[in-house]
């Protein structure tokens, strides 16, 4: 049995959500899924329930889910070469063999059975179903990856042309939670890898949401990359700028970055950052003002005098 100070703080955690609750009833969440938490089948399924926690207080979520560990691992057992630069995987036309096989299987319904297991409404769908993510092969590019400049070919790598977020509209408002792999095909059909990040933050404009959360690894944005105790509560793209200058952010963490900045470009007011432990970060992170990783916004002069400095909702 629970004991009364248990009940107690739970009843107390219910009256400090209440304002987040009436403030997020009816708004769209877009959460990216970082592809080594799916690679847990108790993580996800943790998530899951959160996610479900927020989809029956009226919050429209959308997952998003990434599959790097999972592509990487594939291509290795097929004899597949895999490729990285600035933290974007090179793909070759046999690596996107993997990276199908993996996303849209593999991850896709993995991430579905969790959603099942804690009885959450979910449809996997891709960035190729009904137009949802159109995208251009991406011409090679001069990159800058560990001090020296090349110009590299991504291979079978598509940027984001378009968007058309009416199928997920359609199911959020039927009751579901859509879950979307990022693969995306040109006008001919041809099917490009996308980064899962880019994807997130494109759809999360489209579908004007509230909140583009990114479940990592780290807890945050760390001012040390090898200390986690070093996370920021809270940052501004001057902020992001200046730590990107003296090379803080790099890896994984850069396309991040650079997704919240287009997402906060677009229409979408605010960007998280959080790792998927503790068990609650993501609840935690929405319903408290102390919040559990790094919030991006804009300009931190914009945040109320009492939210300044803090993670805040």
């Amino acid at each position: 049995m629970t004991g009364p100070f248990d009940r107690e703080a739970a009843m107390a955690g219910l009256t400090r959500a209440l304002p987040y609750i009436r403030l997020y009833k009816g708004r769209v969440f877009v959460i990216k899924l970082g592809g080594a938490a799916s690679t847990d089948a108790a993580v996800l399924r943790r998530l899951a329930e959160q996610v479900n926690v927020l989809r029956e207080v009226g919050i429209r979520v959308v997952l998003v889910h990434g599959g790097g560990p999972q592509s990487t691992a594939l291509a290795s057992r097929l004899g597949v070469a895999t490729r990285f630069v600035g933290g974007r995987r090179v793909t070759s036309p046999e690596a996107l063999e993997t990276v199908v096989m993996t996303l849209n299987g593999t991850v896709s319904t993995a991430v579905l059975a969790a959603c099942r297991a804690v009885h959450l409404p979910a449809v996997g769908v891709s960035g190729v179903d009904a137009a949802l993510v159109r995208a251009a092969r991406r011409p090679p590019v001069e990159v800058e990856d560990g001090g020296q400049r090349e110009v590299v070919d991504y291979g079978e790598v598509g940027d984001i042309t378009g968007v058309d977020a009416a199928v997920l509209l359609r199911l959020l408002d039927a009751g579901y939670v859509p879950v979307v792999s990022p693969l995306a095909a040109d006008d001919d059909g041809r099917v490009l890898n996308v980064n899962a990040d880019t994807v997130a933050a494109s759809l999360a404009c489209a579908l004007d949401a509230e909140k583009l959360l990114f479940l990592t690894e780290t807890p945050g944005i760390l001012e040390d990359r090898a200390d986690k105790a070093s996370m920021i509560s809270c940052a501004d793209l001057a902020l992001l700028a200046a730590m990107e200058a003296r090379g803080a952010l790099a890896g994984g963490m850069l396309p991040k970055v650079n997704a919240a900045r287009a997402a906060l470009a677009g229409s979408v007011r605010r960007v998280h950052i959080v790792g998927y432990q503790p068990n609650h970060a993501l609840l935690m992170e929405v319903f408290t003002n102390e919040g559990a990783g790094t919030l991006i916004v804009r300009d931190l002069a914009e945040l109320p005098a009492a939210e300044q400095g803090e993670a805040a909702p």
